[in-house]
């Protein structure tokens, strides 16, 4: 055991107002999060080790940019990461034109029996949250005719969303389904394929190389502050 458990506690929380402008430290922070009633050695170290990035990132930050004023969004999922529970990570951000405004990593709430139903799951969630922007843009009076981009790197699940016949196979996540579809269907959005070498969410949903990381960081424009 860590010789002060209430350190974590303290740390970690105090990490998850830092995720408001550090994306790229979700994924890491929610995974402390999930140990604060019994912190083990090896959180622990995984604290530490999260302390000395931060310390040495402390210029990086978010930058907004004043471009177009159309929203993209980006859905993955890690199919069964807990080891122990084995439910699966959703992960989604959405971009304002070349700003970043958006983002979540959440466990989900029931076991998935595959990773198209995992990543299912995440679409469902990115869905009602882009939904739920493109809302508020109107409300101030910001007109966003045109279908949101919802990207995903799983043809299984784009094909689910798209083919009503795979219905009757899937009644188990039936909500889900007739959510997308619906939101589909208006032109709400468009689901639309993408490489997972370019999926932006990655960084969201599980570890990634170093090199992968620093690119996937690049791409949800955390950088550091030319003028500090």
């Amino acid at each position: 055991m860590p010789s002060d458990p209430m350190t974590y506690r303290k740390l970690t929380g105090a990490l998850q107002y830092l995720t408001i402008t550090r994306p790229d430290i979700a994924y890491v922070v929610n995974t402390l999060s999930q140990h604060m009633h019994s912190p083990q050695t090896e959180h622990m170290f995984l604290l530490k080790r999260l302390l000395r990035y931060i310390q040495g990132t402390a210029a990086f930050g978010l930058p907004i940019t004043k471009l177009d004023l159309r929203l993209t969004t980006y859905s993955d999922a890690d199919w069964a990461s807990d080891p122990v529970t084995r439910k699966s990570t959703s992960g989604y951000c959405t971009f304002l034109g070349a700003t970043l405004v958006s983002w979540t990593v959440k466990k989900q709430t029931t076991v998935s029996r595959s990773s198209m139903e995992s990543e299912y799951r995440a679409l469902t969630a990115a869905t009602a949250d882009t939904i739920w922007l493109k809302r508020l843009l109107s409300d101030f009076l910001v007109n966003h005719d045109a279908p949101v981009d919802l990207h995903c790197d799983n043809t299984s699940a784009i094909a689910l969303a798209q083919n009503p016949v795979y219905h009757a196979c899937t009644k188990h996540i039936e909500i889900d389904h007739r959510f997308l579809r619906e939101h589909i269907g208006n032109n709400h959005l468009r689901l639309l394929p993408i490489k997972t070498d370019d999926q932006i969410a990655d960084i969201l949903t599980k570890t990634v190389s170093t090199p992968r990381f620093k690119k996937l960081r690049d791409k949800l424009t955390v950088s550091s502050d030319p003028f500090v």
